[in-house]
Formats: C-alpha cells, structure tokens, sequence
C-alpha cells in the first residue's frame, strides 16, 4: 500500500469512528455484571443503568453473569463487539486481582477501554446480629477465646473481602478461616442465619440487613465515618488502627470501542455521577460517588494493577 492509500485507508477509518460516534447509541446497551445480583456491582449497574435513558436516549438492560470469581463475566465483554452496547461494571478486585490470581484467565486489563470510574466504597466489618459481640473489641475477643476462631465469607477466592479476611486475622490475631461464596447475597443469608461469622465487604451490600437488625456494623474500614453510618466507628476508633479496605467500581467497555463513543459514554456517566440524587443515593449505600474520565482511569487501573500484584505475591493467595 503507497502513502496516498495508506492516508485514503486512515481517513476512512476516522470518519466511520466519527461516524459510529454521531450515530450511537441507536438501540439499548447491555451492562454485564460479573457477580450475583444484589452485590455491590449489582446495586451501582442498577443505579447508572436507570438513569440511562434520560441521558443517553436508551434504556440501559442489566445482565448478571457471576461465576468463576468474576471470570465469566469478564470475559464475555472482552470477547463482545467494540460497538458501545456491550459494557462491564466492574469491581477492583476482578478486575486488578484476577490478573495476579489467576495464571490461565482467558482475558487481560488491556482487553478494555476504560469509561469512567463511578463508586469507591471503604469496607465494614459486618458479623451477623445474633453473634455475641456488640463491638469489634468483643468480636476479636470472641474469636480468640471460642476454640475455633473466626469463619469469615468473601464473594470468592482471592477476592478482597478475602484479603480483608486474611489481614484482619493477621492485625487482630486472631485464627481466621476462609469460607468463599459466589457473591455477596448468598454470603448475607448465611451470615444472618450465623453459619458465617464475619464479612467484611462494601455497604451497599448490607446496609439494608444492618439498618434492618439483621446484621451488626462493627466498624467502618476507612479513613473517617460515614455520613449513612455516624455511630459505626473507624477501625481505628473501634480498637485496629491501620486496618483500612477499599474496593471501587467502574465502567469498562470492549478496547476496540471507537474513542469517540467511549468519550460520549463517559460523558453521560460524569453527568449521572455529579448529579445530587445519585451521590445520594450511593451516600445513602454507605459509599462515595466518585468520577474519574477515561484517560485518568486508565493510569488508576495500571497503578493498581501493580499494588494488587505486589499484595497477593506477599500474602501467598493461589486462586487456583
């Protein structure tokens, strides 16, 4: 090919990116969740997705695909057209851990486009409300001196609450052994019914069980309380100062999306996640409504890529 038709090719690819761009969206977008319903990935989805049509002219339709610790999920989008109708709503540690975890996943981070980061969530120390223990200080206790410890959930292997299992095992000395589900609902109806003691996960998955009585709040593993939780202390205040988890959560598209639809997406989702009634809303699930563009996203998620990397390499957890 000369340079005149190399320029031709290049210019034709350009106006059909335009094109694409002018033209979309033109019929509902799909919204892949990689975990079972009532998670927080679930919750966010369902927050964003049913503000879909008034910003973007379409109705946004939320498919679960759990399985695999994410894996399932995950795939299928970066295996689905790049044409802006397939999207991820992805959690941080499916998305940075599993490439650390799993050595035979059949996708990788570079599979995606980043869109827009939309929630970050400190975890809580969650423990069911019949357990003995109304504060951390009674739960650590408890566990030290029942004879078997601690059985605590996470939504899979590797995943963060399992890490954030670990670490407070480690922090609170205290025996701890791992109990892994296939996402968060299933885990809240053992813990509530004690066949778990402890999860340690992000709020908009139980707040609802906390504020019902279902579930106690033991502490809050951030850097300050949460306006939704005033009276749930920061793990420093209820007796583990340094024991802080974070997860977020953001919108991924397959990495062959024309950078022009991803940019007209993410403007739409910067529009959802800076209006007053969504950062309620999240608020309100015990989380912050943070936005982060493409371009930033896209150095967050390498950045963490290597931390949850160097994190798993030290805590010796093999998913497989």
């Amino acid at each position: 090919m000369n340079r005149k038709q190399t320029l031709c090719s290049l210019m034709l690819t350009v106006a059909g990116m335009v094109h694409a761009a002018d033209g979309w969206p033109s019929k509902p977008i799909t919204m892949i969740v990689p975990s079972a319903p009532a998670g927080s990935t679930d919750i966010v989805a369902r927050l964003l997705g049913e503000q879909f049509p008034a910003v973007l002219g379409q109705p946004a339709i939320i498919e679960n695909k759990p399985g695999a610790a994410g894996n399932i999920g995950t795939e299928a989008v970066a295996r689905a057209p790049g044409d802006g109708y397939t999207l991820l709503v992805q959690y941080s540690g499916y998305h940075v851990g599993n490439p650390a975890l799993f050595s035979q996943i059949r996708w990788k981070t570079t599979d995606f486009a980043p869109v827009a980061l939309v929630m970050r969530a400190p975890h809580v120390v969650t423990v069911s409300g019949n357990l003995p223990a109304s504060n951390l200080r009674d739960f650590i206790s408890y566990g030290q001196k029942n004879g078997k410890g601690i059985f605590f959930a996470s939504s899979g292997i590797g995943s963060i609450q399992h890490i954030a299992g670990e670490m407070f095992g480690k922090q609170a000395k205290v025996p701890v052994t791992h109990v892994a589900y296939k996402g968060a609902g299933p885990v809240i109806t053992d813990l509530i019914s004690g066949q778990v003691d402890m999860f340690v996960t992000t709020p908009p998955s139980v707040i609802g069980q906390i504020q019902a009585g279902k579930l106690k709040a033991l502490a809050y593993a951030g850097p300050r309380r949460h306006p939704s939780m005033p009276n749930v202390p920061t793990s420093a205040e209820a007796g583990l100062p340094g024991y802080e988890v974070e997860s977020w959560f953001a919108v991924f598209a397959p990495a062959k999306t024309p950078p022009e639809v991803t940019a007209k997406l993410a403007a739409a989702i910067k529009t959802i996640v800076e209006s007053p009634a969504y950062r309620k809303r999240i608020e309100d699930q015990g989380a912050f409504a943070t936005y982060m563009g493409p371009t930033e996203l896209a150095k967050f998620v390498d950045q963490e890529t290597r931390s949850w990397a160097k994190v798993v390499r030290e805590s010796n957890i093999k998913a497989e």
